[in-house]
């Protein structure tokens, strides 16, 4: 019989992260905790600018479907807790320096903001709606009263959350890959992005799907900016995060990342929104449908590449 001696513990169940300890769910919640983040920001800016009417989309129909982008997500984040019922405690205390506390307390604030932004315009999507309750009416019409402060603080709150769905990852010095600072705001802009591309998707108006559309353009070229530099960042870096880009520049991620997210989910909706933009015949949809893909890709990748990526080699 031949013996073998274990010289690491480093496989053993647990103990280095392997890419069953954060399935889907966390990818999923990310992408949508992003989604809503970017609608409700738009929401909220073009309200205060007074463009209401001019965007009614973007300030009243998208967000009606914000609190279920959020509660969803928040069934995902559920679903991955080890100790689901022990997840009150997050609420027990706020610790700055915690990105968990910080988005634990935001989703907390934002999702009953999106609720009543969803109830002040329900009326946008179901004409005949009617609040059964004189009580629910009567709030309503109080709420009508706070709209700007409520879109102010949706608006902040917005930023946060989708800045927080990146510090999530960052926060985990552990992982090379995640180890950036850029992955705040580039999980920003990319919700932000996911966020137009809905607005496009559900809009009626060609002026406002191209107001969004270069709205878009915009993004998509500060998200490859970032992305961009990020690598460059990496390869400057330690050897630890030049062998966690090396993943995606050569490795098994490169076609994948090259090819479906930034190909299929930047390039090819950039471009396909400056043909529409000058009435060349574009089905509208294809190109925001890409983004919400590649933004989703982009999160599940970003999540299992980065659980691949260690320090010992």
């Amino acid at each position: 019989m031949r013996e073998e001696l274990i010289v690491s513990g480093r496989m053993n169940p647990h103990i280095d992260p392997q890419l069953e300890i954060w399935e889907w769910h966390i990818p999923a919640y990310l992408f949508l905790g992003g989604l809503a983040a970017g609608i409700l920001f738009f929401a909220s800016y073009f309200f205060i600018k007074g463009k209401s009417d001019e965007y009614p989309t973007a300030v009243k129909l998208a967000p009606i479907f914000t609190p279920l982008l959020i509660g969803l997500g928040l069934v995902f984040l559920f679903l991955d807790l080890k100790h689901k019922l022990y997840f009150w405690r997050l609420y027990t205390a706020f610790k700055i320096e915690s990105p968990m506390s910080w988005g634990a307390w935001t989703l907390m604030a934002i999702m009953p903001l999106s609720g009543i932004w969803a109830a002040l315009n329900i009326k946008t999507l179901f004409p005949k709606w009617d609040w059964k309750f004189d009580v629910v009416k009567d709030a309503i019409k109080v709420l009508e009263d706070y709209k700007t402060p409520i879109a102010w603080a949706m608006m902040i709150l917005s930023v946060i959350l989708g800045i927080y769905t990146g510090i999530l990852l960052s926060a985990f010095n552990a992982r090379p890959l995640w180890n950036t600072s850029i992955l705040g705001p580039l999980f920003l802009v990319s919700g932000m992005s996911t966020g137009a591309a809905a607005i496009i998707i559900l809009s009626k108006s060609k002026a406002e799907r191209h107001t969004f559309a270069r709205i878009d353009l915009l993004l998509i070229a500060i998200e490859l900016f970032l992305i961009i530099h990020m690598f460059m960042g990496f390869r400057a870096s330690s050897q630890v995060q030049i062998d966690a880009s090396a993943m995606f520049l050569g490795g098994q991620f490169t076609a994948v990342f090259w090819v479906l997210v930034v190909g299929f989910g930047l390039l090819i909706p950039a471009a396909l929104e400056v043909m529409e933009m000058r009435n060349k015949k574009v089905p509208y949809m294809v190109a925001p449908a890409l983004v919400l893909f590649g933004g989703l890709l982009f999160r599940f990748i970003m999540a299992y590449a980065g659980q691949m990526s260690r320090w010992l080699y």
